[in-house]
């Protein structure tokens, strides 16, 4: 008498399931890293209705909430310039600079009075005194969207 076994163990992987959970991981890596902001120094931005963002890296200058003035700052670890420094500052990161676009962006903490851009405007217009018409920078600035 043969004796067959009932229970037989399949050999087959089913990986619906591991696709599942890569997708799923795919999706929180995207999420999270939209959420990372690239701004080294803390500050509230003005709002608007505008949604236009600059595509390229620009040169950038950030007044914060203490009236501390920085011109392309890296990482965390950024030093404050100065005003009576601003100019020698901003004359060589234009040196550097090597985009055609020539806009530099002021990123300016909402509570920042208009003096300090106003201040920040004119030594921009010091640095564009050195240049021709068509090559002098224009200065945009960033605000958060509502």
């Amino acid at each position: 008498m043969a004796i067959k076994m009932q229970n037989r163990i399949d050999a087959t992987f089913s990986a619906t399931s591991m696709s599942d959970l890569v997708f799923l991981l795919l999706i929180f890596f995207m999420l999270t890293s939209t959420m990372i902001s690239p701004n080294a120094i803390n500050l509230v931005l003005p709002k608007s209705t505008a949604d236009k963002q600059l595509s390229t890296r620009q040169l950038e200058v950030y007044i914060d909430e203490d009236l501390n003035y920085f011109v392309n700052p890296e990482g965390s670890n950024a030093q404050p310039t100065p005003y009576e420094e601003l100019y020698p500052v901003m004359m060589a990161a234009v040196e550097k600079d090597a985009n055609p676009q020539k806009n530099i962006v002021l990123r300016a903490d909402k509570s920042v009075p208009i003096e300090n851009v106003v201040a920040l405007m004119d030594v921009l217009n010091q640095v564009n005194d050195n240049f021709p018409e068509e090559e002098r920078y224009k200065l945009v600035l960033a605000t958060e969207a509502k």
